[in-house]
């Protein structure tokens, strides 16, 4: 028997496109509003023994709060098991407190969810290439995280675009490392930027670790906002002779009109992007290439 597949609304899209695969059974659901906003949500299909998987990113806290509601009485109505997919874990910058009195919500969130009750068979969480590998650890009461790798994704992009000269590049040291993971799959060099601390926030480019004059840059990033870390960047490699730049992300927000930023700082030839965030929905743009993630959660969930 297939596994029935829910969604919370902001993730209807990428729901479709799963189910699409044919190895699901869509979840009935009925979603409405009362007049004074609060959500009115009932399961119409019998779940009772059955394999369930929902989908929903934490994007918004009316979302994380979808979430909980659907999964828990997902359990409460005798779901056998339930899988939670989460393509984008919202507040994953804050993992930690660097200022005394700081709220680290990523692990409070991941709190919230495992108090979500226990299935006949347990719980599981896929999270798709979090911004700190920490975060999985801090889910609890036997909710089982999967960190899930996007790499497969990443590399074909770069590959297309890259060809066979190209050097893949960070934004800074703190993810070099995960971008020299991919440089090695792929058997190619992989640059960084040196940055040194001025004063407060204010920082300059001491160095670049490797040449890239002349070579195509494919800068990689898990998460891009607004897009001005990903700019300076793009500065940086281009004035030390980078050829064409191109730009892939697993995370698009792209808030503050950071499509428009990207594209109108003419160092960018193209971006990369997977649909793990709602926002890549109302892109409508040839600068930009929307890769879906529907294949590797069925992949991980089939």
């Amino acid at each position: 028997m297939k596994k029935l597949l829910f969604n919370i609304t902001d993730y209807e899209y990428l729901a479709e496109r799963v189910l699409a695969s044919g190895l699901f059974e869509k979840g009935e659901l009925e979603v409405s509003h009362f007049t004074d906003g609060e959500r009115y949500q009932r399961i119409t299909c019998n779940i009772e023994d059955r394999d369930v998987v929902l989908l929903g990113g934490t994007v918004s806290d009316q979302a994380t709060l979808e979430l909980y509601d659907l999964a828990s009485s997902l359990v409460s109505y005798g779901a056998n098991s339930l899988t939670l997919v989460i393509p984008y874990f919202g507040y994953s910058t804050m993992e930690r407190a660097v200022l005394s009195g700081e709220i680290v919500t990523a692990k409070t969130r991941a709190r919230l969810l495992s108090c979500i009750p226990r299935s006949n068979r347990g719980n599981k969480v896929l999270l798709f290439d979090l911004h700190s590998e920490g975060i999985q650890y801090y889910f609890e009461h036997g909710l089982y995280p999967v960190h899930v790798y996007c790499k497969d994704i990443v590399i074909a992009a770069a590959r297309e675009y890259g060809s066979n000269n190209f050097v893949m590049a960070s934004t800074d040291a703190g993810r070099a490392k995960w971008v020299e993971s991919l440089a090695n799959d792929m058997g190619v060099n992989a640059a960084f930027i040196l940055k040194r601390r001025l004063k407060g926030d204010h920082t300059e480019v001491s160095a670049i670790n490797a040449d890239v004059s002349g070579k195509t840059v494919i800068i990689y990033d898990d998460m891009i906002r607004s897009g001005g870390s990903i700019i300076n960047a793009a500065q940086t490699y281009k004035n030390a002779g980078a050829g064409d730049i191109y730009v892939i992300t697993t995370h698009g927000l792209f808030v503050n009109d950071g499509i428009n930023k990207l594209k109108n700082s003419g160092l960018i030839k193209k971006l990369i992007c997977t649909d793990s965030h709602v926002n890549t929905q109302y892109i409508a743009d040839d600068f930009t290439e929307i890769r879906s993630l529907a294949g590797l959660i069925s992949q991980n969930i089939g």
